[in-house]
C-alpha cells in the first residue's frame, strides 16, 4: 500500500474520530457546529500544506531529472560528434 493512501486513511480516521468526539460531547448545538467547522478548517489547512509540500517535492525531483536528461543528451551529442570526426579522419586518411 502506498504511503499516500496510508496517510489519507490516517487523516480520515483522525477526522472521523474528532467529529464523533465533538458530536458526543455535552455542548450546545451552535457550539458543537462551531467546533466542527473549526476542526474542518484546521484539517483542510493541514491537508493543503501537505499537498503543497508534496507538489514542491515532485517539482524538485522533476527539475533534477530534467537536468540529468539534458546532461545525458549533451554528453551523447558530444560523443556522436567525436565519433563522426574520428570516422571522417579515418576515411580521409585511407584515401
Amino acid at each position: 500500500m502506498s504511503s499516500g493512501k496510508v496517510l489519507l486513511g490516517v487523516l480520515a480516521g483522525v477526522a472521523a474520530g474528532a467529529t464523533l468526539g465533538i458530536l458526543f460531547a455535552p455542548d450546545k448545538g451552535s457550539r458543537t457546529r462551531q467546533k466542527i467547522a473549526d476542526k474542518s478548517n484546521q484539517y483542510a489547512d493541514d491537508l493543503g500544506d501537505r499537498f503543497t509540500d508534496f507538489m514542491d517535492d515532485i517539482n524538485r525531483k522533476f527539475d533534477a531529472l530534467s537536468s540529468d536528461a539534458k546532461h545525458m543528451a549533451q554528453n551523447t551529442r558530444h560523443k556522436l560528434e567525436d565519433a563522426a570526426k574520428d570516422m571522417s579522419a579515418s576515411v580521409n586518411s585511407s584515401r
